[in-house]
């Protein structure tokens, strides 16, 4: 048999049931796991209380799968806002600042990884070798020797990692992997897929700590990570080179006028960003009511001159089975969604999806197909309610429902579509700065395959 580094996708799909469960692939966190603790629930243990921990991985997931899970630990480096997160989430559990202590003494099943993108890789390893499984948000890192240290972690212990890939699952997304599935337009040749963030979707991660790229990054890994995965499963292959373009044009030092932060902020009258976070009791009680611990500022000035990441981003990408995609992310558009165009050997598939938009929304999404001389037909997606598009439900479900259940859009995601997803960003940012194309293969030791399934 081929080694795992060897295998191609089609070859490991069909040699799957002799390998131990959870080696590169997904699988989910319920039945067996949870059912042999006395509580019959999955233990959770979560690092890194942020927002996206503390609302999606929290308080979302205990309202949607409370019979099904519980926390046994919450860990985060400032004491003051893992304080804030326990209160939050409504539940009775230790906290720490210890990573490891809360690992000893908690024993979850999975631990939940929510912190700073570049400290993935720190606690995912950690979780690994000490027996627990891992769900992690993307992007799984942000450089490749990050990337190295948890393959060869899951590697050697076996363990389970699933990443969290929300938009794989919102249902016009996954109406258009269908009809791909289908070959509704023939053969995929080339991808135009352009993203939009508005401002204040966007300009929200110059405020943050994603916008400095020892943290992030850049967008390329933290936003666009999403959106390289949903290539790599709409596709069905891997990308094999990248060329990247980018910049800072439009935040950071191109203003003539900067504070620290909103709320301190003498142009708070006539900046049209400033953002007040006073109205939003939440991130008061979480962020600035522990400033003290750590000097964490949730409301950035969009203009300070430290921001190194790009605010404008163009890759072209060519996959293994000679798909051609170009993409664009915009973080300061007027409208935020995304517009898409699949061109196959017998006709193209194209959508316009606004997800915050300054006219009144529809309650569905368009997918058109046109045939090659032929007609066109218009596809209406009804929007689901929920966080990215309904995508959160459906994921969770994924992850803490039956282990059994079908997956036939292949939607569950694990440490290999991680690390092709960052990778196509790991490349795109190495491009940009040398200005020459990088092959996805000098990134790691996962060789890019022309098929993902059988």
């Amino acid at each position: 048999m081929a080694t795992l580094q060897q295998m191609t996708r089609r070859e490991f799909a069909s040699t799957a049931s002799t390998i131990a469960a959870g080696v590169l692939v997904f699988a989910p966190f319920a039945g067996a796991v949870g059912a042999a603790r006395p509580s019959g629930k999955v233990r959770l243990a979560m690092v890194g209380t942020g927002i996206r921990g503390t609302r999606m991985w929290g308080k979302d997931l205990l309202k949607g799968h409370g019979a099904r899970v519980e926390f046994v630990g919450l860990c985060d480096i400032n004491p003051g806002r893992v304080k804030a997160a326990r209160d939050y989430m409504a539940v009775s559990v230790p906290v720490f600042t210890d990573f490891d202590a809360m690992v000893k003494q908690t024993r979850p099943d999975p631990v939940i990884v929510t912190t700073v993108d570049a400290t993935h890789h720190h606690f995912i390893v950690k979780a690994l070798e000490a027996g627990c499984g891992v769900i992690v948000e993307k992007p799984l890192t942000t450089d490749e020797e990050k990337l190295r240290e948890i393959l060869a972690a899951q590697r050697r212990t076996g363990g389970n990692v699933v990443v969290t890939f929300n938009y794989r699952y919102s249902p016009h997304r996954a109406k258009m992997k269908e009809l791909l599935l289908k070959e509704r337009i023939g053969r995929l040749t080339s991808i135009d897929f352009h993203w939009y963030l508005d401002t204040i979707h966007g300009a929200d991660y110059f405020r943050r700590w994603h916008r400095l790229r020892k943290n992030s990054g850049t967008l390329l890994l933290h936003k666009a990570s999403h959106h390289f995965d949903l290539l790599n499963w709409w596709i069905d292959s891997d990308p094999e080179v990248v060329h990247g373009f980018g910049a800072l044009e439009f935040y950071g030092k191109n203003s003539t006028y900067r504070h620290t932060h909103c709320r301190a902020c003498p142009h708070k009258a006539s900046c049209p960003f400033f953002f007040d976070m006073t109205k939003d009791k939440f991130l008061m009680d979480l962020y600035a009511a522990n400033e003290q611990y750590d000097g964490y500022l949730r409301d950035g000035c969009v203009f300070r001159e430290d921001i190194d990441i790009y605010d404008k981003m163009a890759v072209q990408i060519r996959f293994a089975n000679k798909v051609q995609v170009s993409y664009s992310l915009t973080t300061f558009s007027p409208y935020e969604g995304y517009r898409i165009a699949f061109n196959g050997t017998k006709g193209r598939m194209e959508a316009w999806i606004h997800e915050r938009q300054p006219w009144p929304m529809e309650a569905f999404d368009e997918i058109r197909v046109t045939d090659m001389f032929g007609s066109s037909e218009l596809i209406r997606v009804p929007i689901v309610p929920g966080g990215h598009g309904g995508g959160d439900d459906l994921l969770q479900e994924r992850i803490f429902g039956d282990p059994a259940a079908p997956d036939p859009l292949a939607q569950g995601a694990g440490i290999r579509d991680g690390a092709f997803s960052i990778m196509t960003g790991i490349a795109a940012r190495k491009s940009i700065d040398s200005g020459m194309p990088v092959r996805i293969a000098e990134l790691s030791d996962l060789t890019p395959t022309e098929h993902r399934t059988g």
